[in-house]
């Protein structure tokens, strides 16, 4: 009897630690599928974070570090990051004139469409010396490039007409890569600050 009852016991024993092990396995496996599936949610996050970067030939000509660079400008408001990009000097200097900087720089979530030095020099050196010198046509025009909340590429291209902090409205739209506002092309588009999503455009948008 007692030999009959140790050898059940051991058996059971030995149930116990199979069981046991099986149990360790199952959670093992678990760990294991969920440790799999973390790469694909990375890459949703990483796929997530590609549709934010920056694009266009002209995105080439912003510096490549420092305070104008897209990283530089991504930590600072829209003003004072616009301010480092050489690319956008004409910009600034309006802005400054027209006393618009810390309204831009104050402002929640906008979208600024910025034409670029070669934009401005579009317009007669004449002309343009006269509306810098005419503060209301001035902030009237520079206004007309800003709209409300942060635009994305896929908004740009849905073709609707946005509202300007000018009042009036601008047209953007997309054929094949190229994106355009008001027939401008955007030459860099997407930019970042912290306030605000930054299209770099080709001419100046002159309101109605």
């Amino acid at each position: 009897m007692h030999y009959r009852f140790l050898a059940t016991s051991v058996a059971t024993a030995g149930l116990a630690l199979s069981a046991a092990a099986c149990s360790s396995g199952s959670s093992s496996s678990s760990s294991s599928a969920a440790a799999a599936a973390s790469p694909s949610t990375s890459m949703s996050s990483s796929a997530s974070s590609a549709s934010m970067t920056d694009f266009g030939s002209g995105c080439s000509a912003v510096p490549a570090s420092g305070a104008g660079s897209f990283t530089g400008m991504a930590i600072a408001p829209v003003a004072t990051a616009a301010s480092a990009n050489p690319v956008l000097s004409t910009l600034v200097t309006a802005v400054k004139t027209a006393g618009l900087v810390d309204t831009l720089n104050s402002a929640k979530g906008i979208t600024v469409f910025a034409p670029d030095n070669s934009a401005f020099a579009k317009i007669p050196a004449a002309t343009l010396k006269s509306v810098l010198a005419n503060k209301a046509e001035l902030t009237k025009i520079l206004t007309y490039h800003v709209v409300s909340g942060r635009i994305t590429p896929t908004e740009l291209a849905s073709g609707a007409t946005l509202k300007t902090l000018e009042g009036d409205t601008v047209t953007p739209a997309k054929m094949g890569s190229s994106y355009t506002v008001n027939g401008a092309d955007v030459i860099c588009g997407n930019v970042q600050t912290a306030n605000a999503t930054v299209y770099i455009i080709s001419s100046v948008l002159m309101p109605k």
